[in-house]
């Protein structure tokens, strides 16, 4: 082996290190550091309990969710470079994107139907919390963060909804603001603070486009960032003790 191969060898090693600074060995004290120390390994909790692994019992509805999240980024991003929130123009460029832009329907009805699985996978994701009792201690935080997440799917998917700006979406604005009307106290405020001022128009489709491709999606990362995290520092999933182990 001459110096060069060494060396080559040498800043190899020293590269693969700097990421993976700790080997996989059968010892605890390994694990750990292996896991806390790596960036890919490091949102997994260091023990989990191994019932909580079983596909029948999380069908990976929380993964499944995140991943459609991403989806909707992505696709989201995609629709923003030809969409023009306008109420002239939204409609006339939503019809451009389908019958105009290469793989454009393709696009939107990946956007939409991601959404809608979004909003389905969420929901079955808390009832399964619920029904195996991971809502109890310590994972009361993450239960109240997980309700929150709730709340913003369906808001996204509503504010979603009206970015067409056709007849469905103009008076699903209408009612959902005037429901927001009736609140006590904050009723009014709140309406005009939706609509921009004292009926349906422009201001209203820039508010709640810009909820939609902003205010919400960077709260929601947030929020998944957080719920991710206490996943991983109350030790993993939470594990049925009814279920019978293997």
């Amino acid at each position: 082996m001459d110096s060069n191969d060494f060396a080559d060898r040498l800043t190899a090693s020293r590269i693969w290190r700097s990421v993976f600074r700790h080997g996989w060995s059968g010892s605890p004290l390994d694990r750990s550091l292996a896991t806390t120390s790596n960036v890919f390994f490091h949102l997994h909790p260091v023990k989990v309990d191994r019932r909580s692994l079983r596909w029948s019992y999380t069908f990976g509805l929380g993964i499944i969710s995140a991943i459609l999240f991403l989806v909707l980024l992505f696709t989201g991003a995609l629709l923003m470079f030809y969409y023009v929130p306008s109420v002239e123009r939204a409609y006339p460029a939503m019809k451009e994107i389908q019958l105009s832009v290469p793989l454009g329907q393709f696009t939107r009805n990946m956007h939409r139907w991601a959404a809608h699985l979004m909003v389905l996978t969420v929901v079955l994701h808390m009832a399964r919390v619920f029904y195996t009792g991971a809502y109890k201690p310590p994972r009361e935080f993450n239960w109240v963060v997980g309700v929150f997440l709730l709340l913003l799917t369906l808001a996204l998917s509503f504010t979603g909804y009206l970015t067409p700006w056709d007849q469905l979406a103009y008076w699903a604005i209408t009612v959902g603001t005037n429901i927001a009307g009736y609140i006590p106290l904050l009723g009014t405020a709140l309406k005009q603070a939706l609509i921009g001022g004292v009926e349906v128009g422009q201001s209203s489709l820039i508010r709640f486009y810009t909820l939609h491709v902003a205010v919400l999606p960077a709260i929601m990362s947030l929020l998944i960032a957080v719920h991710l995290w206490r996943v991983r520092k109350d030790g993993g999933l939470a594990a049925n003790e009814r279920v019978e182990e293997e």
